[in-house]
């Protein structure tokens, strides 16, 4: 499904075009004490993440994939905000060449990276909007898992959706993240990850008992198992099997690439004990991803994300967070 995206050795200043709206920045220029990636960083969660960390001090490159509207959003922050360190980068998570050239890019003009926030992501279904609204179901029923039967009608489940669910919430997590991994080892001020997650990754939503309990030992895991466990997955929607074999019902793809994203987060955390790597949900927020269902505001989702990106060297590593509490989800 991928192939890893590397920095490029011995990059010349005009190799690869960066596409950065801001203005560049001369080499006698002072390196940022803490500098961050948020991709996804053009609106809802990700764009307020964006705006809070600013806030602290932290230069931001907000990245997202399509340009204008990612340099609109940057624009808007360093207007309305009064925020000067936000920069705009281009980024398609799916993409090995655009995740090489953000890579590239941070290299020649910064050297090092402190944190790297994966927020980008998308549901994984075709939803018939005007349907779903009519459907009235009320926050709590829709975040339980139990409207999954209700939602039969008005969700699509297919196989090129699933894939590009899969590919930009599960494998453009590990892209990045393996591409920016040098950079971050070099952080001056301490490495920090911090991985989107969602109620939708309990373990507890896992039909499949066996692949439930494997999935809670994380010693038997690397990311090759996780890549056998997804083309199963897929396998199994192609045929249309996936009631069958047990695997969860409401928003399937969103929901396994949301399990296997808690699941990468431990092994990264335990693979990089100097780092801090951490999942969180931002909780149920209104955004486009949730078709503006949710009931908490992008200011609130974005406290947990912007805590994780902001701990102290002696903070929790490897863990699950809803918002700003550490709860155990496997």
């Amino acid at each position: 499904m991928e192939k890893a995206a590397h920095v490029a050795a011995g990059a010349t200043q005009d190799s690869y075009p960066h596409r950065l709206d801001a203005v560049r920045h001369d080499s006698a220029e002072a390196i940022p004490e803490r500098l961050a990636v948020v991709t996804g960083g053009n609106k809802g969660v990700g764009l307020e993440v964006c705006r809070q960390l600013a806030l602290q001090g932290v230069t931001v490159i907000l990245t997202a994939r399509d340009e204008k509207r990612g340099k609109d959003a940057a624009e808007t922050l360093r207007r309305e905000s009064e925020l000067p360190n936000i920069i705009f980068h281009q980024l398609d998570v799916r993409d090995d060449d655009s995740v090489a050239t953000l890579a590239q890019y941070i290299e020649r003009r910064y050297g090092k990276l402190d944190i790297l926030v994966n927020n980008a992501a998308i549901s994984g279904i075709v939803a018939d909007e005007e349907g779903l609204k009519a459907l009235n179901i009320d926050a709590e029923t829709l975040t339980s898992g139990r409207a999954a039967n209700l939602l039969k009608e008005v969700f699509q489940n297919t196989n090129d959706e699933a894939f590009n669910c899969l590919n930009t919430n599960y494998y453009g997590c590990k892209r990045v993240t393996e591409a920016l991994l040098p950079l971050l080892k070099l952080s001056t001020s301490g490495a920090r990850i911090v991985n989107a997650s969602s109620l939708a990754s309990e373990l507890k939503r896992m039909p499949n008992e066996k692949l439930r309990n494997d999935l809670s030992n994380i010693d038997i895991w690397d990311e090759d198992r996780i890549e056998v466990v997804l083309n199963t997955f897929l396998e199994d929607l192609k045929s249309g099997q996936l009631e069958e074999a047990g695997w969860p019902m409401m928003l399937p793809a969103y929901s396994v690439s949301k399990m296997v994203i808690n699941l990468y987060t431990r092994i990264m955390a335990r693979r990089y004990p100097e780092m801090r790597i951490n999942c969180v949900r931002p909780g149920f927020v209104k955004t486009d991803i949730n078709w503006n269902l949710g009931v908490l505001t992008p200011e609130q989702g974005a406290r947990g994300p912007v805590m994780l990106a902001l701990l102290p060297d002696d903070g929790p590593t490897g863990c699950y967070f809803d918002q700003v509490e550490m709860v155990n989800v496997w």
